[in-house]
C-alpha cells in the first residue's frame, strides 16, 4: 500500500480539510467517552504546528440527510477543545471566506445533515473541495463508506492520510498485507452467517485459524458433534464444511475447541462444568472454550509471529464464561510485550473483551474502526483508502 502522510504535504498557509471520526457516545448532553476525539488530536496539532488550518469534517449519528438538532456536532465541542487544549470555531454553513479568516481549528456541522453526503454526490464533493487546499483523511472507521467527505473530495484535492489513519493502515499491512509468518487469526462471535466473507478470506491468508464463540458450535455440528442446546446455525453446516475443505486445501490449520464449558442456563454464577466437545449433554449449552482448548491456543501462539484477533472465544460478558477469552488474550499480550508477536485486534466485542481482560494496551495495535476493520479483514476494497492511493 502506498499513501501520502502529512509529512509529504506543504501545509503552511493552507486550509486542510480533515475528515475525522468524532461520532462519540453522548448522554444528557455530554460526551461520555472521548476516546475517538482524543485519537484525532495528534493530526490536528501537527497541522497547526505546520502553520495550516485544520477544518474538521465529521458525521454524528444517522440523521438521514435531515437537520436533526440533537445530532449537531456542537455537542462535541467541549470534549474537542479539552483534547486539543484550545478553542475550536464551530461553523454551521461554511464558506471559503469564513475559513480563510479562521485563526485556529474549525469544526463544520454534521456532514450527514445533507443527503448528498451519503449519496457521494459530485456537487457536494466539489463544494467541499472549494473550501480547502488539501484533504486529509484521519477517519479509517468511515473509510468503508463511499461518501462525499470520505471518497468524493479526496479525488479533487491533493490528499493524504492523517496520523491515526496512517497508523491504522500500517498496522493492518503488518497483520495481513506483508505479515511475518506464521500468521494466526482468532475469530469468535455468535454467528457464522455474519462472518462468512471474513472466514473465506482468512483461510487464503493465514496459517492457523482459531474459531471460537457460537461460530465454533456450527463447525462442530458440521463435523457431526452434538452441541445440545447451544447457539448453532445448523443450516450452515454445508458452508462450514466447504470453508474447512478450502482451509485444508490451502494448508490453513483450523483450531476448534477440544473441550468446552457448559451450563443449563446463561446467567452469572450459573452451575457449569467442563466436558469434551463430543460429550455435550442434550440439555446443555456451550458457553466457553475449555482449559485444554485454551492450552492448545496458547501453545500455538508460541510458534506464530503475527496474530489478528476479531471476536471473543465465549460469552465473555458473564463470568465464568470469560475465562478462555481472558486467558488467550493475556497470553497474546505477554508474547507481544516480549517482542515475540505482532498482535492486531479490532471489532466492537473484541475491544470490549480485551479491555475486560486488562490487556488492550499491551497489543501491538487495537483498531476501534468496527465495520471498516471487518471489511478490511474480509479483503474488501475500502473506498476511502483507495481514494488516498489514487485508485477507484
Amino acid at each position: 500500500m502506498s499513501w501520502k502522510t502529512l509529512d509529504d504535504m506543504d501545509l503552511a498557509g493552507k486550509i486542510v480539510l480533515t475528515r475525522v471520526d468524532i461520532n462519540v457516545p453522548v448522554e444528557d448532553g455530554k460526551v461520555t467517552d472521548a476516546t475517538r476525539i482524543e485519537r484525532i488530536a495528534p493530526t490536528i496539532r501537527d497541522i497547526l504546528a505546520a502553520d495550516g488550518t485544520p477544518v474538521m469534517l465529521a458525521h454524528f449519528g444517522r440523521p438521514k440527510g435531515q437537520v436533526v438538532p440533537e445530532m449537531s456536532l456542537r455537542i462535541t465541542l467541549p470534549a474537542l477543545e479539552a483534547a486539543l487544549g484550545q478553542s475550536v470555531t464551530f461553523i454551521e454553513r461554511p464558506d471559503r471566506a469564513a475559513l480563510d479568516a479562521a485563526t485556529g481549528p474549525v469544526l463544520i456541522e454534521n456532514t450527514r445533515f445533507s443527503a448528498m453526503e451519503e449519496g457521494n454526490d459530485p456537487k457536494m464533493a466539489a463544494f467541499l473541495a472549494s473550501l480547502g487546499d488539501i484533504y486529509c483523511n484521519d477517519a479509517f472507521s468511515a473509510a468503508h463508506r463511499a461518501h462525499a467527505s470520505t471518497e468524493g473530495v479526496a479525488k479533487l484535492l491533493p490528499s493524504c492520510a492523517g496520523r491515526l489513519m496512517a497508523e491504522e493502515l500500517g498496522a493492518l499491512e503488518k497483520a495481513l498485507g506483508q505479515p511475518e509468518r506464521p500468521v494466526m487469526a482468532l475469530v469468535g462471535g455468535a454467528k457464522v452467517s455474519t462472518k462468512l466473507d471474513l472466514l473465506r478470506n482468512l483461510v487464503d491468508k493465514v496459517d492457523v485459524l482459531v474459531i471460537g464463540g457460537g461460530m465454533a458450535n456450527t463447525f462442530l455440528a458440521a463435523q457431526g458433534v452434538d452441541v445440545g442446546k447451544s447457539l448453532c446455525e445448523h443450516d450452515l453446516a454445508e458452508t462450514a464444511r466447504e470453508i474447512a475443505a478450502k482451509a485444508a486445501a490451502q494448508g490453513c490449520e483450523i483450531l476448534l475447541p477440544r473441550d468446552v464449558v457448559i451450563a443449563r442456563e446463561f446467567k452469572a454464577g450459573a452451575a457449569s462444568e467442563v466436558v469434551a466437545t463430543e460429550n455435550v449433554p442434550a440439555d446443555a449449552m456451550i458457553l466457553d472454550a475449555g482449559p485444554e482448548s485454551v492450552a492448545h491456543i496458547v501453545q500455538t501462539l508460541g510458534r506464530v509471529k503475527t496474530l489478528v484477533w476479531n471476536g471473543p472465544l465465549g460469552a465473555f460478558e458473564i463470568a465464568p464464561f470469560d475465562a478462555a477469552t481472558v486467558a488467550a488474550a493475556r497470553a497474546a499480550a505477554e508474547a507481544t510485550q516480549a517482542g515475540a508477536l505482532i498482535s492486531v485486534a479490532g471489532g466492537g466485542d473484541t475491544v470490549a473483551a480485551l479491555n475486560h481482560a486488562g490487556v488492550a494496551g499491551d497489543f501491538t495495535y487495537i483498531s476501534t474502526a468496527g465495520g471498516a476493520f471487518l471489511e478490511w479483514m474480509e479483503g474488501k476494497t475500502l473506498p476511502g483508502v483507495a481514494a488516498l492511493m489514487g485508485e477507484g
